[in-house]
């Protein structure tokens, strides 16, 4: 394969993980979802945490306080991703809480309305988020932050997609497929290469406490539905971003 072969691969590579993830315009090819560009997943986040710090920064020069700051950076990311990942959150926690058995926690899973579970953990979690980013902007270290959270935290879904079965067998994380071992090293070094950059040493809690989500959701999908979902994937990407906005508050506070 040539250079330019090579390269070409990553651009399409590129556009398929900001097509599937985000809201951005980008040229991207018709069809299923390509399992092989799982590597550029935490771009597409560092992306969005990248203009979300922007609109925060707007914010700020406005005057505006640092809890609307905050508050903007949250509503900015959940646009650029078409609330993708909170209501796999929501959806997750109606499920996992809410069922008796595997196929009724899928059923619930699978409706598009929202219940006390649901509400309960989207309500709680954008709140951890939140306040995080909010102490985060009163230090003036959100740039640095919600880069790194943004990249760190859609490498789990590299890792659950890749190691755990599909619970459903139908549905856009079945449609995708699971990405080989390569593209999953690459979303984990990637990740961890923006989180460096970004926060130095502060890369290390943050790492730690998304590889805790990861752990505990990838432990509770399996107990509760036997794999991953669609759903699944999203929870793990808002869990493990309040998680690591939260140990860099306290690190870069």
């Amino acid at each position: 394969m040539t250079n330019r072969d090579t390269a070409s691969l990553a651009l399409a590579d590129l556009a398929a993980a900001f097509s599937l993830l985000t809201r951005l315009p980008v040229p991207a090819s018709q069809g299923a979802p390509s399992p092989r560009a799982a590597w550029a997943w935490p771009v597409a986040g560092a992306a969005v945490g990248a203009l979300a710090a922007l609109a925060t920064s707007a914010a700020l020069a406005l005057s505006l306080p640092a809890g609307v700051a905050a508050a903007l950076a949250l509503l900015v990311a959940a646009l650029l991703t078409g609330g993708l990942h909170e209501d796999g959150l929501a959806d997750t926690a109606d499920g996992l809480m809410g069922g008796q058995t595997r196929e009724r926690r899928l059923e619930i899973m699978k409706d598009s309305r929202i219940g006390s579970y649901g509400t309960l953990a989207l309500l709680l979690v954008t709140l951890i988020r939140w306040s995080a980013l909010t102490a985060l902007v009163s230090t003036g270290h959100h740039w640095a932050a919600l880069i790194a959270a943004g990249a760190l935290s859609r490498a789990p879904m590299a890792v659950l997609i890749a190691t755990l079965p599909n619970a459903r067998g139908t549905g856009l994380s079945h449609l995708t497929g699971r990405p080989p071992r390569g593209a999953v090293i690459g979303a984990l070094t990637i990740a961890a290469t923006f989180a460096l950059l970004a926060t130095g040493a502060t890369l290390i809690p943050m790492l730690l406490a998304a590889a805790g989500t990861t752990a505990a959701i990838a432990h509770a999908a399996r107990k509760r539905i036997g794999g991953q979902t669609g759903d699944i994937l999203g929870a793990s990407q808002q869990l493990a971003e309040a998680a690591a906005l939260s140990l860099a508050a306290a690190s870069l506070g």
